[in-house]
């Protein structure tokens, strides 16, 4: 499967008009390469490939890269030159979104008998359709994660201090397989649900409050991402009805989506949902994102996304409702976009739980 994804990649050279592709973003590399360190540069050829890392890696890269010769180097900048200069290349297609301006100001300099040309889009649109090898991974990590929430959900009572069921949470994770958490957890409580990215703190739960949870487990370099909002004790009328515009929301959303659709109007039944409930206002961010390799990636649901969606795809949606000083609803699946439509692989119910 990794050499199918050197080929792809290939091709992108024939698309930009470039001689040699250069791959910096380390989820890129994973990608392509199926190494797992945290330094390294690939160049591919038409025909070729170049591994670069440093001693650290070296042994680790000769069992882990496939379709590339593993090179040591001790001065990244000085071995990357020779590189290129030694693989004869006039264009080279590189990361211009992901390279920081000194780097390229310096390659300018080493080389510039060489011209670069951004390949980020071409690049982005390898990751973007998920084979069935990663569609695999990403099922088993979504349910290490869901699982793992269901099995906490005791820690969630009045008292319990945010960070502490955010603990909880990452080491049920890690007992049921999962290398790590895929981002630091969301656990907002009471008025601080009304913020969408509110990490979870040294606030104390208290009963009536509802309680957003946005999480995800990392396995074998995957990422998974879902988001349960719950009540701790019954609910009071605005909860309910808050809860339930989000639920229709999502419900309308999912049942929705379809391959040669576009991402904007898959954001817009959310949206317009929310909006004709009185609750337009309170919801800012987009419908959802890509995840893979980097929990968020292409494509993105927003009211600006002219993206078609393809089958292969896998993405959130996650609507929500935020409303300052009274709290906050988000409810977040993942999903992958099959021929006949969305097939959920988080696996906690949306019905509002109750605790």
């Amino acid at each position: 499967m990794i050499e199918n994804r050197i080929s792809a990649a290939r091709h992108c050279l024939a698309r930009v008009g470039a001689d040699l592709l250069l791959v910096s973003n380390l989820s890129n590399i994973r990608y392509l390469t199926g190494f797992t360190g945290s330094e390294a540069l690939l160049v591919i050829s038409p025909n070729d490939g170049w591994f670069l890392t440093d001693s650290r890696y070296t042994s680790q890269a000769g069992a882990e890269v496939t379709g590339a010769k593993v090179i040591e180097f001790s001065n990244r900048m000085e071995t990357l030159v020779k590189v290129l200069l030694d693989a004869g290349g006039a264009k080279v297609a590189f990361e211009a979104g992901f390279t920081s301006v000194s780097v390229y100001q310096e390659l300018c300099k080493q080389v510039p008998g060489i011209e670069f040309v951004p390949a980020d889009p071409e690049l982005i649109a390898l990751r973007t359709l998920k084979d069935a090898d990663e569609l695999q991974i990403l099922e088993r990590v979504a349910a290490i994660a869901s699982q793992s929430l269901l099995s906490i959900l005791g820690e969630v009572r009045p008292g319990a201090v945010e960070s502490d069921v955010a603990w909880a949470l990452e080491v049920a994770m890690r007992n049921a397989g999962a290398e790590g958490k895929s981002f630091d957890f969301i656990v907002a409580s009471g008025v601080r649900g009304a913020l969408p990215h509110g990490k979870a703190s040294d606030k104390r739960i208290a009963a009536g409050e509802l309680i957003t949870i946005d999480y995800g487990a990392l396995y074998r370099g995957y990422c998974s991402d879902e988001t349960v909002t719950v009540c701790l004790g019954e609910p009071d009328a605005q909860q309910r009805e808050v809860y339930e515009t989000v639920r229709v929301a999502q419900s309308l959303a999912i049942e929705a989506a379809k391959p040669g659709m576009v991402f904007k109007d898959l954001d817009a039944i959310a949206r317009d949902y929310i909006k004709s409930k009185g609750y337009g206002k309170y919801f800012g961010h987009g419908l959802g994102h890509g995840i893979g390799l980097d929990i968020h990636e292409h494509p993105t649901a927003s009211p600006k996304s002219g993206t078609v969606i393809q089958e292969g795809m896998v993405f959130t949606v996650e609507p929500g409702i935020y409303i300052p000083g009274w709290g906050g609803v988000r409810i977040e699946d993942s999903v992958v976009m099959e021929a006949d439509g969305c097939r959920l692989i988080t696996k906690v119910p949306k019905q509002l739980l109750v605790l």
